[in-house]
């Protein structure tokens, strides 16, 4: 059996591989149609105009998808080692919680484009980016509380590196499109796909975009430090029929239902 067939590690490494791989596809079919610089460019530039377009939204929706899923099998797997750790489970639920809402954003920015509808594109980053670091850090924080009998510190100490190179990121994007969108480079820069290295603004656009590029990837970083744990865990569905036929209601439904008639008719 290979590492990535080892209980649900599949989950995480096939969210990596598929949304570098929507980053990677997007920025090479925007490339060579010339739609954007090669040099570095957002990476919502790279979904803006058709077909990658519709490559971008496809593929990231699927992301959505799988980072919903990994979440909630990180979510069942912490509740099941520390079912009487009422601190730990109160973490686990806000973490879910703020992990769904970042994959929302996700699919937000999948389907709501840059230069189309500009201000649900950046409420969108925010809660991928914005919440989402907040869920690495809640995570984080798990992986501290749960050492060393349940987690090994070498995994707390990834994943707190990788919080820091997500929040670095952050505060460098953020401080460089607060200069780059101040208007001291001009107007309506939202919609510039290219740029020309002797513009003014390039620094400030390039160190931005290098931002953007550093923090999506490390996203991905953070969910790589799931598959060790979840080699060790596996989800199964238990089918449970409430009769012998599917056009018939169940019987304990139907006593329910005499009840509550009863009850009504007193």
């Amino acid at each position: 059996m290979w590492w990535f067939q080892q209980g649900l590690s599949f989950l995480p490494v096939a969210l990596v591989v598929w949304s570098a791989a929507s980053f990677v596809f997007s920025y090479i079919t925007a490339i060579v149609l010339h739609h954007v610089d090669p040099l570095v460019p957002y990476i919502s530039d790279t979904g803006t105009i058709p077909p990658e377009r519709c490559l971008f939204g496809i593929m990231l929706n699927v992301s959505t998808f799988l980072g919903m899923a990994t979440m909630y099998v990180r979510y069942k797997q912490v509740s099941a080692l520390s079912p009487e750790k009422p601190k730990i489970l109160r973490l686990n639920k806000l973490g879910l919680t703020l992990g769904w809402l970042s994959c929302f954003g996700l699919c937000i920015i999948a389907n709501f484009q840059k230069c189309i509808l500009y201000y649900i594109h950046v409420l969108g980053a925010c809660l991928t980016f914005g919440v989402g670091s907040i869920y690495m850090l809640v995570q984080t924080v798990l992986s501290y509380l749960m050492q060393p009998e349940l987690h090994s510190k070498d995994i707390f100490w990834a994943r707190l590196a990788v919080f820091l190179w997500s929040s670095s990121s952050i505060l460098s994007m953020f401080v460089s499109s607060v200069v780059l969108y101040s208007g001291l480079y001009g107007q309506n820069l939202v919609q510039k796909l290219h740029w020309d290295p002797q513009e003014r603004g390039y620094t400030p656009h390039i160190i931005s975009t290098i931002s953007e590029w550093s923090l999506a990837f490390s996203f991905l970083s953070f969910f790589l430090t799931y598959i060790r744990d979840f080699q060790k865990i596996s989800l199964r569905a238990v089918v449970s029929l409430q009769g012998q036929t599917l056009h018939e209601s169940p019987r304990s439904f139907r006593a329910e239902e005499q009840a509550l008639l009863v009850a009504g008719s007193i």
